[in-house]
């Protein structure tokens, strides 16, 4: 599975960028690497807390606390800093959920372990929701950009649940349908639990998945 973000304010961590999908390179120019990192960071806790639409560059750039000629040299628009606060966002997401998958023993269990991995991300106090849902919420109507790349968050996610569900489901058409819904679920309740404002749809998830499961490898 692949996109990459989140920061230090998620279940997970990453430093990398996939320029391949998000079309968008961030070494592109010569502002310093680090630099570049660090506004993203802020760009991505103020998008994240308060909406896109919210945010100005000028707020950015006093929240990074670099020049705006500096930032605009990094990022010469709102549109390639939302691409890399979205590539960010994707890869950390990632790294996150593969390490939980990777930490279980059996293929039901990998399963089972996205739903655990929603659960420590729905307790996090910064926690507002899918960025990509978002995104799409406020933008995705009139940025295909922003669109394609939620689209391709969400495509990559049902590829990854798919391969997952290969292992444990022997019949190829019902492997492919329990990870429709096993990522359907997990889609849900990522939306319920931001409403909410609580970790409870993460465990509700996990039990129908694991009902779903258990019916898919008796046929």
């Amino acid at each position: 599975m692949c996109l990459t973000v989140e920061n230090d304010r998620s279940p997970c961590n990453s430093e990398t960028v996939n320029t391949q999908r998000t079309g968008y390179d961030m070494s592109a120019n010569t502002i310093e690497a680090d630099t570049k990192a660090h506004i993203v960071d802020v760009a991505d806790a103020l998008f994240y807390a308060r909406g896109i639409q919210s945010v100005g560059m000028d707020e950015i750039r006093t929240g990074a606390g670099v020049s705006l000629k500096k930032l605009y040299a990094a990022f010469p628009g709102k549109d390639q800093l939302i691409a890399a606060v979205l590539a960010g966002r994707h890869e950390i997401w990632e790294h996150g959920i593969e390490q939980a998958v990777d930490a279980a023993d059996s293929p039901r269990d990998k399963l089972l372990a996205m739903y655990d991995f929603l659960e420590s991300w729905f307790g996090d106090d910064s926690f507002r929701g899918c960025g990509f849902i978002n995104a799409f919420g406020e933008l995705g109507a009139t940025s295909p950009a922003v669109a394609s790349i939620a689209r391709r968050h969400k495509e990559s996610f049902q590829a990854f649940v798919a391969a997952l569900t290969t292992r444990a489901v022997a019949d190829a058409a019902a492997a492919d349908e329990l990870a429709a819904q096993l990522a359907l679920l997990a889609e849900g309740a990522q939306t319920t639990a931001a409403i909410a404002g609580d970790t409870a749809p993460a465990r509700h998830a996990r039990r129908a998945a694991a009902t779903l499961i258990d019916a898919a490898t008796r046929r």
